[in-house]
């Protein structure tokens, strides 16, 4: 075990700082993905329609499970609460809704701007790396400064890839997540026009 965190660390050292920032954005990244994951998980099936239309008919018996389960109950109370004020239940309902309009879309900017900043950071990292090789090859002969030279060369191509593994995972995943927090707020928008509908629900 310490040998290979010896060598994670021989590894890193080999990138300079460039290579710690971002192995840290790497933890950062993840954490947002395995948040919105989570959070994301849709967790009941079926139409908004039938869901609303349980959650009006059994009240507060059944068990919730999912996200849309605890939306259509909270949303389901608010509207009968703004019915017995005689106030506007659309107003009500979107309130009741607006917490988890704004949980679906948590770390999303976060992790949009790790998966952009990323590769700029490693190409920075590149660059550094050039300039020493440069600076090794302008101040003394190649034999001499051969160390030096592959230090950079090393350098400049860890910190590329490393910026790249960081990233198109990230990227990946992320636009997968975004698509799925673009479902939900469709199903907190059909949630509240089912609620506040004067129609009658039929299954």
């Amino acid at each position: 075990m310490f040998s290979t965190i010896g060598e994670f660390v021989t590894l890193m050292n080999a990138g300079g700082w460039v290579m710690w920032v971002l192995f840290a954005l790497n933890l950062a990244l993840w954490y947002g993905l395995g948040y919105r994951y989570l959070m994301l998980r849709r967790g009941t099936e079926g139409s908004i329609r039938r869901l609303v239309v349980k959650h009006q008919t059994r009240g507060k018996e059944q068990a919730l499970r999912g996200l849309l389960d605890y939306a259509v109950a909270d949303a389901v109370t608010a509207s009968d609460e703004a019915e017995q004020l005689g106030l506007a239940r659309r107003d009500y309902v979107e309130g009741a809704l607006f917490p988890y309009m704004t949980s679906v879309g948590k770390y999303a900017t976060l992790v949009g701007t790790i998966v952009m900043l990323a590769p700029l950071i490693g190409l920075l990292g590149t660059v550094i790396g050039m300039i020493e090789t440069f600076d090794a090859l302008q101040t003394g002969s190649v034999f001499s400064q051969a160390s030096s030279i592959s230090g950079g060369i090393s350098k400049a191509l860890y910190t590329t890839e490393l910026g790249l593994v960081v990233s198109v995972p990230g990227l990946i995943l992320g636009k997968i997540l975004d698509k799925q927090e673009e479902r939900y707020e469709l199903d907190f928008e059909q949630i509240a026009d089912v609620i506040c509908t004067k129609d009658e629900y039929e299954i």
